[in-house]
């Protein structure tokens, strides 16, 4: 299940997974990780995220309306 669109962010900014490593001083793995959901930022990543990207932490969230099927 997707719970962040980090990867979409960054793709639709022209950003690389590494841009917000060398931001955040951490590694590219950790950073592919959280783009592919495999793990999720802590809060406080997340908002550092968001402030990288020049975005609000509810864009980089999933809407719930994505994650529930239609009735």
């Amino acid at each position: 299940m997707k719970l962040n669109k980090i990867k979409t962010i960054l793709e639709e900014s022209g950003r690389k997974q590494t841009y917000i490593a060398d931001k955040l001083g951490m590694s590219y793995q950790q950073i592919n990780e959280w783009c592919n959901n495999k793990r999720q930022p802590s809060l406080e990543n997340l908002y550092k995220i968001a402030e990288i990207l020049d975005v609000e932490v509810q864009d980089l969230l999933i809407d719930k309306k994505e994650i529930e099927p239609d009735e």
